[in-house]
């Protein structure tokens, strides 16, 4: 598996006498000479077959933070910034989040024995990496076609790999096979894990962090000399996640995807064309005694994109690279009417009715080599963004409205008294009003690297990069306390509500880096300082509150989504030493890093949502042949600056000391790991509230949900 923390050029593998009805579709547009390079692979293929579970690992490596969620959904956080505002790309393909609690995020679709590649830019991502973001993107790839000689197809490769962590008493599995010749290739790679809830530093269950997943890809390519067709067909299955700090769970995800990529290699440069569809059906409701409850709520989305890329040489230091995308976004959002309820029914209420959102994008970006020092990359990106709903409807019939439709239409924008209302009045004043909504996205960004010498560079860059509602954020209209507690993915305990008059998020960032390596590149050092200022950012303002419990830590706010501005920075440092090399004690290699983030609302109006507090982590690996050994110790500061609005929870500063070692013999890879070796307690600074505990309990308030204690994790994987 490829891990990178910059987004590479696209590699293109080779091809069969494939595609002349496809390429028949582009040939107006196409016209190769030079054939493509062929990549020709023998031998076991297992780089991935020792990574279990969710992806969180991989990305983690890589600087990535997370909100915590469900087992396989937590949410990535890129320079302070979560959920929507970090493009995450499967294959090159855009997967919304279709639910209320954004239960199921793209990354909750890989598996980390699926992934090949895996590609990290944060802040001033290229313009043809993906739009529609503000934080950054991460790309996953899961194609990744090999060949073989010969016209026989024939067995290539596998591995099935296991692990067990006892810590929720976790068992995990993988397995990958592939048959190819010199054209055809056919790849399968399938993740199965189920876990019980995890136990804190204290030996207490964390209850309702539970899950069962399984995940599916199918790929199929073919090729010759000049071009590739890859299908790629996906199935997910999770027939349940808790999530301890959201006040349901997922009781089903069903999904299928289909993703076809053609490449063709041309005589100055090359040609790439993709569609895609992703659909799933989602569930929430309760399955446990951890948290108990009787509310169904259903979601069926449908994601729908193409995309067209053109790079081009057009001089020994100049690359241009020029795309059309279309993404195509369709959601049902409803919960169904409980039979004999006075509350739920006697109709379904319908939270969002045939939504759409539609994108559509071109861009251009230039790559050019200025000097043997300098390197510059600019790029442009136009983007339209619409979205609509249909007609809603709450549980009851009954409206107790006292004004009229002409005052009703006022009472959706934030700054009126929206509390004084119920959900039937809600429902009309949203059915009354224009709901389309649509805007224009144009982003650029700018990127210059300049070699000092042969061991030090310094990187400069600047973006400007926007994001529009989801629907979500736009079209939930709901006002009541048990409705308004079902939309948000904070994990905060709070209930939010639409506004169909939020503008798009317009950031921009400056960024440098310098990087500095040791002459036999025996030491590394690389500091990164980056500043972001978002024009209308989508916050919340509190406009209600309540209490179920009859103490004060029992209050929670209802909050409306509003646009602010506000300013994020941050600093990053990191190091790496050899510190010895020798036959008879092999490798030593000591690695360091520590970062910084701050975000706050413009004109001292507070501080932002789950901004990690300054944390820093030093290992020791070691490495003698197939034996690779690490220890590493993680410290998080202590979280003092916290939303207010959002009735955010400090936490204390912690450490962990983990223990890693992997041993490859043969064809076994035999891997051993202590999480957490002292079996400390302590909270997730990014970790929101325990829902579960407080519906347990209530007088105990909203308490921050606790880390894993100590889990010893032991695998093994074979390869054949």
């Amino acid at each position: 598996m490829q891990i990178s923390s910059s987004m590479s050029s696209s590699c293109l593998y080779s091809f069969s006498p494939i595609a002349l009805a496809f390429s028949s579709i582009f040939s107006l547009a196409i016209h190769a000479e030079e054939p493509i390079e062929v990549v020709e692979v023998s031998g076991h293929q297992q780089k991935n077959a020792n990574q279990f579970g969710s992806v969180d690992d991989l990305l983690k490596q890589q600087g990535v933070d997370f909100s915590a969620a469900g087992g396989m959904s937590s949410l990535p956080v890129l320079n302070g910034m979560m959920g929507d505002r970090v493009k995450v790309l499967i294959d090159g393909a855009d997967i919304t989040a279709s639910c209320a609690n954004h239960m199921n995020p793209p990354l909750s679709y890989v598996s980390a024995n699926q992934v090949q590649v895996l590609n990290v830019v944060a802040g001033i991502s290229p313009v043809s990496a993906g739009g529609d973001n503000i934080a950054g993107v991460i790309s996953v790839n899961e194609i990744a076609a090999l060949y073989i000689e010969g016209n026989d197809i024939r067995w290539h490769s596998g591995y099935a790999s296991a692990q067990y962590r006892s810590n929720s008493q976790a068992n995990s599995i993988g397995f990958g096979a592939r048959m190819a010749n010199q054209y055809f290739s056919l790849d399968y790679q399938g993740a199965y894990e189920d876990a019980e809830s995890y136990e804190d530093g204290h030996g207490d269950k964390v209850l309702d962090s539970l899950y069962r997943a399984q995940n599916h890809a199918l790929t199929a390519a073919i090729k010759d000399d000049k071009q590739q067709l890859a299908i790629k067909l996906t199935h997910q299955n999770i027939p349940f996640q808790g999530f301890p700090n959201q006040y349901m769970d997922m009781t089903d995800n069903k999904s299928y995807g289909i993703t076809s990529l053609y490449q063709r290699q041309l005589d100055d440069g090359k040609f790439e064309a993709q569609v895609n569809w992703h659909g799933v059906k989602h569930e929430m409701g309760f399955f446990s005694d951890e948290k108990t409850g009787m509310m169904p709520m259903k979601t069926d989305a449908d994601d729908y994109s193409y995309r067209l890329n053109w790079q081009f040489i057009t001089s020994k230091n100049n690359t241009v690279n020029v795309g059309h995308e279309y993404f195509d976004y369709q959601l049902d959002d409803w919960w169904p009417a409980i039979e004999d309820s006075m509350m739920m029914g006697p109709n379904d209420y319908l939270n969002i009715n045939g939504g759409e959102r539609q994108r559509m994008a071109v861009f251009a970006e230039t790559t050019q080599l200025l000097s043997s020092s300098w390197w510059l990359s600019a790029g442009i990106r136009l983007e339209h963004v619409s979205t609509n709903t249909g007609e809603v409807q709450a549980y009851t019939e009954d409206s107790s409205m006292s004004m009229d439709m002409s005052s009703m239409s006022m009472s959706m924008d934030s700054d009126m008294p929206i509390s004084t209302l119920n959900n039937n009045d809600a429902a009309d004043i949203f059915n009354a009003m224009s709901r389309k909504r649509s805007d224009t996205l144009l982003d650029a960004t700018l990127s210059a690297r300049y070699l000092i010498d042969a061991n030090q560079q310094i990187e400069f860059g600047f973006a400007r990069k926007n994001r529009a509602p989801n629907l979500y954020e736009r079209y939930s209209w709901g006002v009541s306390t048990m409705a308004t507690t079902m939309i948000g993915w904070f994990g905060d305990g709070n209930g939010y509500i639409g506004n169909p008059n939020l503008a798009p998020e317009t950031a921009h960032t400056l960024s440098a880096t310098y990087i500095d390596s040791g002459i036999n590149n025996d030491w590394q050092l690389s500091a990164n300082l980056w500043y972001t200022s978002v024009k209308d950012y989508i916050d919340a303002q509190v406009i209600d509150s309540f209490n179920n419990t009859s103490v004060d830590i029992g209050k929670r706010n209802i909050l409306q989504f509003t646009n602010v501005d506000a300013t994020l920075y941050g600093v990053k440092l990191a190091g790496s030493l050899q510190l010895s090399d020798s036959e008879t004690w092999g490798q030593w290699q000591l690695n360091a890093d520590i970062s910084s983030t701050r975000g706050k609302r413009d004109n001292n109006n507070g501080d932002l949502y789950q901004i990690v507090p300054l944390k820093s982590a030093v290992s020791i690996e070691h490495q003698s042949g197939d034996w690779q050994n690490s220890v590493e110790w993680q410290w998080v500061a202590s979280k003092k600056d916290i939303d207010d609005r959002r009735l955010e929870n400090t936490t204390k500063s912690y450490h962990l000391v983990n223990l890693h070692s992997k041993l490859n013999w043969q064809d076994v890879t035999l891997s051993f790991a202590i999480n957490n070796v002292l079996n400390a307690y302590y909270e997730l600074p990014m970790g929101g509230v325990s829902i579960a505990e407080y519906k347990m309990d209530t007088s105990q308030g909203f308490n921050q949900l606790a880390g894993a204690g100590r889990s010893v994790n032991i695998g093994v994987s074979y390869a054949f």
